[in-house]
């Protein structure tokens, strides 16, 4: 797309030259000067340029060949050799190629040389016959000028640290993606013009030398880049450009780890992908809504920031643009939704930056729409690139890549801690174990995480096949209902509050599964009642849910519900309380159709504890609802 780009431009530059005397009179240096346009037909710059120079070197003066040389260069992305060569031009004819004043003033805002750029986008606007689209990029180009010379006045604060020889090398590395750990993190490599993934594990607060990710994402012959990684780190979502499969030039693509390695890709499809251009895509923390870019029609400029919900059978709806506060007529690309779900990163060059893509946020208001783009400012921002960027969970630290600093060679990935005034909301992040508790064997169970007020699913993701390790992102400030099941295994259950742990530290769960087996039994950790009441409290009936669910699904199991109470208050009430809780919890399961053969309740007041009563933590402890196993039918 960039070559057609490229190639389009050039031509349409030289029919101007084409159409006016040329400023020598050599005729040596008007042919090499006319073999370079011919050569540029076939886009073959190389040869081109040294025709070129030949030009040059026959007459000192030749206006016209450093003006096309400078375009060149221009199209090339080499913005300083083209500002040289256009001044060049202009200072040999000022008046010759009015129209270049344009792209001088442009490579010249691109290179940070603002004030020179206002001087001669001024002299174009005056002295050439403007198209309307023309007036309306001047206009903005003079924006980005004043934006930028007011944002050098007031910098921000801003230390990018190089990654070091483990992740960078002399190739460029780009668009980083972490676990919410930061223990893992995945990038793009380009290696002679082929994209490949890498991944490196940090060990004793060291990355380690990056390895190529896997054979089964990475080809010798297509593109593969700008990725993310699902909050449990299972799942990684990439862009594939040209692929046999592909719906359009670029599609997004998802694999799932397999142990130590990965699947093979599945393209999304429709209605994510089209016969366009899809790249880059950004999941939510809950892995329900998935921000991407998009070429497709209906958008605000060429390149958009889009998104798409799954709806309840995890198939991904019609994609929604984000709107005019984020999108503009230009590109916006690079989007990162951070995991408090309302602050979002992207880069553009439409809302008034420093010269090129600057990176910019937006948050989510209280209506559901988002906010306008703040730049992040100077120096984060600078007159080149910035893209690629992703912010930890609790967001103090953000990754990018960058070929603005002395680094390792092109591109190199740097982290920098974000100032406080673009920070998202802080989030906490999961991690657990799951496991056989008799003979420590690792389960591949699944892992279902509950809003405990609401009702709401937050995570739903199977434990490693390996290590039967997994691991999300949560919001704070909630308290969470842990559910976990396997085949033959009773499920698990435990309540946890995110207040209790630090921010800077994961929430670590130990999960150990029993297998169904007489004797066995389970604390159902979410049931609910109020203070010496056994009416049973709407927060109950998730777990109530599950419980049915179970029985249900092994309908040869017969139970007992026991209630159990501290020692506060006299013995007899406890016991009449603890009958009738469990009495209560026996009675919905016969509403909601469980057998009543299958069922059996007994309370046992304060007579059976299993932690200590003189502890106020304790006593919650010995307060439970739980059931046991009394037979296994045939």
């Amino acid at each position: 797309m960039k070559a057609l780009l490229t190639f389009a431009l050039i031509s349409i530059n030289l029919v101007l030259f084409a159409q006016v005397n040329y400023s020598t009179k050599n005729r040596s240096a008007i042919k090499s000067f006319e073999k370079a346009q011919s050569l540029l037909d076939l886009n073959d710059f190389l040869n081109a340029q040294k025709e070129l120079d030949l030009a040059i070197k026959q007459d000192v003066k030749f206006s016209e060949a450093y003006h096309l040389k400078a375009d060149i260069y221009r199209f090339q992305g080499d913005f300083l050799n083209a500002k040289s060569l256009y001044k060049k031009a202009f200072d040999i004819a000022p008046e010759l190629g009015i129209d270049r004043y344009f792209y001088l003033a442009e490579v010249e805002l691109k290179t940070g040389d603002y004030n020179e750029a206002i001087k001669h986008f001024n002299i174009f606007s005056t002295k050439s016959n403007l198209k309307p689209e023309k007036v309306i990029l001047v206009e903005k180009y003079l924006k980005d000028c004043d934006f930028a010379l007011n944002a050098i006045k007031k910098p921000v604060s801003f230390t990018p640290i190089n990654l070091g020889d483990a992740i960078n090398t002399v190739q460029h590395e780009y668009m980083p993606a972490v676990t919410p750990d930061e223990q893992i993190l995945i990038f793009t490599r380009q290696i002679n013009n082929n994209e490949d993934f890498y991944s490196s594990v940090k060990k004793d607060g060291k990355w380690q030398t990056a390895q190529y990710l896997s054979n089964n994402i990475n080809t010798p012959e297509y593109n593969e880049g700008a990725q993310c990684i699902s909050s449990d780190g299972q799942f990684l979502f990439f862009t594939g450009c040209n692929r046999p499969d592909g719906l359009g030039r670029c599609d997004i693509y998802v694999s799932q780890k397999e142990g130590d390695n990965w699947s093979k890709p599945v393209n999304l499809g429709s209605p994510i992908n089209t016969s366009g251009w899809e790249s880059q895509p950004s999941l939510s923390a809950d892995g329900r809504t998935l921000y991407f870019v998009s070429d497709r029609k209906g958008g605000y400029g060429s390149y958009d920031i889009w998104k798409s919900t799954l709806d309840e059978n995890g198939k991904w709806q019609v994609p929604i643009n984000l709107g005019s506060n984020v999108n503009t007529p230009y590109d916006e690309q690079s989007p990162f939704i951070h995991p408090d779900n309302e602050t979002l990163y992207f880069s553009s060059n439409g809302w008034p930056g420093m010269g090129n893509k600057d990176l910019f946020v937006s948050r989510l208001d209280s209506t559901g729409n988002w906010g306008k783009a703040k730049n992040f400012g100077y120096p984060i921002n600078t007159y080149g690139e910035e893209s690629g960027l992703t912010v930890n969970a609790n967001g103090t630290t953000a990754f990018f890549s960058s070929n603005n600093f002395n680094g390792k060679g092109g591109f190199d990935i740097y982290s920098f801690d974000l100032p406080s005034e673009i920070r998202p909301q802080s989030v906490n992040y999961i991690k657990g174990k799951v496991y056989d508790a008799k003979n420590k064997k690792p389960l591949n169970a699944l892992v279902e995480i509950l809003d405990l007020k609401t009702g709401e699913s937050l995570y739903a993701g199977y434990a490693d096949k390996i290590n039967g390790t997994f691991m999300t992102i949560l919001p704070n400030k909630k308290t969470y209902s842990l559910n976990v099941f396997d085949d033959g295994y009773l499920f698990f259950t435990e309540n946890f509050s995110t207040e209790k742990y630090p921010k800077d530290k994961p929430i670590y769960l130990d999960v150990p599964m029993n297998k169904i087996a007489i004797g066995e039994k389970v604390v159902l950790k979410n049931i609910f009642f109020d203070t010496n009441k056994y009416d049973l409290k709407d927060d109950s009936k998730t777990e109530l849910g599950i419980l049915i669910d179970f029985l249900n699904e092994n309908k040869n199991i017969k139970i007992e519900l026991r209630g159990h109470t501290d020692n506060d208050g006299h013995e007899k009430t406890n016991q009449v309380l603890s009958e009738n809780r469990a009495k209560t919890v026996y009675d919905y399961l016969i509403e909601k159709g469980v057998l009543q053969k299958r069922l059996q309740y007994k309370g046992f007041g304060e007579s059976s504890p299993i932690d200590n009563n003189s502890t106020p933590e304790g006593k919650a402890n010995n307060r439970r609802t739980e059931f046991v196993i009394i037979d296994i039918l045939k």
